[in-house]
């Protein structure tokens, strides 16, 4: 034990013993601080669950460093001896110490397999994805957090079932870590149609169930004109919603089981689709080829089957199309006043102007609807023009990030086919196959207008 205790007198492994010792400590409390919920903050699973467990490993390998460091010294001293020391369980000094070895080992393990789960329960959290790294992830994460799915975690839509899923989402985040590392990352940040194929139905599936007949719905848009009354105009829409068991003449018979659908696309945000190949429920095959597509543009291109998302694309992170949407949408909600004059207009102007950070807009937003107002004339409810320039900023801190250079439009949407491609994408009526039948682009092959 004399020749143990010599090897470690090494400065490196007194310095190890000494790092290993106060991270042990200083994780083992701030560990009891998380389950006494008094972190909240993204960073502080970083910090907890990995940077000191870090700290920790580095301190368990200048241990023994040390002492490889200290025994290749002494060799070089002939008088040093070169045996190694002998354990010799006889004495009860060397039991003792060899117990409390085995028994700071045992506590190692488990501070380990502690940090091993907090690391990867804290890289799971939305917290996480969203806020640690925060300039990249912020559109997303504020989208997310203002949408129908704020209570879905992110890896249930971006990871994929089994090991094989989760082993890829974990070397493409070290990729993505190194991408906001050196600032290299893309912006804005591409949709999430890059997402593994099948994650996102696999989730979707969990909770809505599209093989069940649901019939009709309807649904209702409201529109601002720019005018003085800021009219409004009611679209009212019967969906066919419909199920597996229609014959096609519904929206979700793309979802039906028994039917395939492939397609491929030669844009990376889908929008283009030349080529679309039918698998109905008896196995008959039809495919479907857009104008001067050649069997050349459809080798050279992945085949997708589709998906929940093909459709459905921008639910988990909504970003309004157009400011006009966002304005109209925040008028039908009460936030705006109709009684305002001319505040749709107002509302799409001062939406529509640049501004070079989030902090200029709103205060710009406030300011230029307060100035309007004053110099507009007549009588005009003060508290109604605060709670619109509050909603205007509100509708632009959830749609518009000049740092990821992030805005109206930036992800179209695949749900309809007004501000972008959508349903259009395959309904054309010019996608036709060889026997000259075309995928219907009847508007009415889904819904129907409502008299109002």
């Amino acid at each position: 034990m004399k020749r143990f205790e010599a090897l470690a007198r090494h400065p490196l492994a007194i310095a190890g013993a000494v790092i290993t010792t106060a991270s042990a400590a200083v994780f083992i409390a701030l560990v009891i601080a998380v389950f006494a919920g008094m972190f909240e903050n993204p960073y502080a699973g970083l910090v907890i669950f990995l940077a000191i467990p870090a700290v920790f490993v580095a301190g368990l390998l200048m241990m023994p460093a040390g002492m490889w460091l200290e025994q290749r010294r002494l060799r070089r001293d002939p008088t040093a001896p070169a045996d190694w020391p002998v354990v010799d369980f006889r004495h009860a000094v060397v039991r003792r110490r060899v117990l409390l070895l085995v028994a700071l080992t045992g506590v190692n393990i488990v501070i380990l397999l502690l940090a091993g789960y907090g690391g990867l329960h804290a890289m799971e959290s939305p917290q996480f994805c969203g806020q640690a790294c925060h300039t990249p992830m912020h559109p997303q994460f504020t989208a997310w957090g203002n949408g129908a799915h704020a209570r879905v975690a992110c890896v249930s839509c971006h990871i994929g079932e089994g090991p094989k899923a989760f082993v890829s989402a974990k070397l493409a985040g070290v990729r993505q870590l190194m991408h906001v590392v050196t600032g290299s990352y893309p912006r804005p940040v591409p949709p999430g149609a890059h997402m593994p194929p099948g994650a996102q139905a696999q989730t979707c599936l969990g909770c809505h169930q599209p093989q069940r007949v649901t019939g009709d719905r309807v649904r209702v848009y409201r529109e601002y004109a720019d005018d003085e009354p800021n009219t409004e105009n009611v679209s009212v829409l019967e969906m066919n919603m419909g199920g597996p068991g229609s014959e096609g003449r519904s929206i979700h018979w793309h979802a039906n089981p028994a039917v395939r659908i492939e397609y491929v696309a030669t844009s990376d945000d889908r929008q283009t689709i030349p080529y679309v190949k039918v698998t109905d429920a008896k196995g008959n095959v039809k495919e479907y080829f857009a104008a001067n597509t050649t069997e050349q543009t459809i080798a050279g291109s992945a085949r997708r089957s589709m998906d929940c998302i093909d459709c459905h694309n921008a639910v988990g992170h909504p970003i309004s199309p157009t400011p006009e949407k966002a304005v109209d949408r925040a008028i039908a909600s009460g936030s705006v006043s109709r009684q305002l004059p001319f505040v749709r207009r107002e509302g799409v102007r001062l939406l529509t102007a640049t501004y070079p950070s989030e902090e200029a807009a709103t205060s710009a937003i406030a300011k230029g609807l307060k100035d309007f107002y004053a110099s507009h004339g007549g009588a005009v409810d003060q508290q109604a023009v605060d709670r619109a320039a509050a909603a205007l900023q509100d509708a632009y801190r959830r749609n518009v990030f000049p740092t990821m250079k992030v805005g109206f439009g930036a992800y179209p949407h695949n749900e309809m086919h007004i501000d972008s491609p959508g349903c259009v994408r395959c309904h054309d009526d010019e996608h036709k196959a060889k026997d000259g039948s075309a995928i219907n682009g009847d508007c009415e092959f889904c819904h129907k207008q409502k008299d109002t």
